[in-house]
């Protein structure tokens, strides 16, 4: 299994220009908690709900604020052929919950998050326990 197989193709995108309240307002929309920046094809940064959130101005809006002001610039990406065990390394390595993933050209090819990495696990465990079951004696 490869990155490429979780990760979601739908990515909610921005440029650097694009406001913080047009931003925040794309995230509600598609109820995401990221927005990756481009630069044509290319992740450039990433904006999250936490950054919007802490980022504030003094009056108490974003409203003069850009995704430039915002985001991790040069954000850590991850290949769509890279396996699980590489993905939760990168994860751990980042610090980060959310990683663009790109293709071998580097362009974006989707997201993924520590959640959809979550869920894999969950499953593989649940068949991991379906198999035990089924071979164990019952007491």
């Amino acid at each position: 299994m490869t990155v490429d197989q979780i990760a979601r193709e739908e990515v909610v995108t921005a440029t650097r220009e694009d406001g913080a309240a047009a931003i925040a307002e794309r995230m509600a929309e598609a109820d995401v908690g990221a927005v990756v920046i481009t630069e044509g094809d290319e992740p450039a940064g990433i904006v999250t709900d936490r950054q919007i959130a802490t980022t504030v101005g003094a009056d108490g809006t974003v409203a003069d604020l850009d995704a430039t002001d915002l985001m991790t610039a040069d954000p850590v990406t991850v290949g769509t052929d890279a396996a699980p065990f590489e993905l939760v390394q990168t994860f751990s390595d980042a610090g980060v919950r959310r990683l663009p993933v790109v293709d071998g050209d580097g362009a974006l090819a989707g997201i993924v998050s520590l959640d959809d990495l979550l869920v894999l696990l969950a499953n593989e465990f649940a068949d991991v326990g379906d198999v035990l079951e089924a071979q164990s004696p019952r007491f």
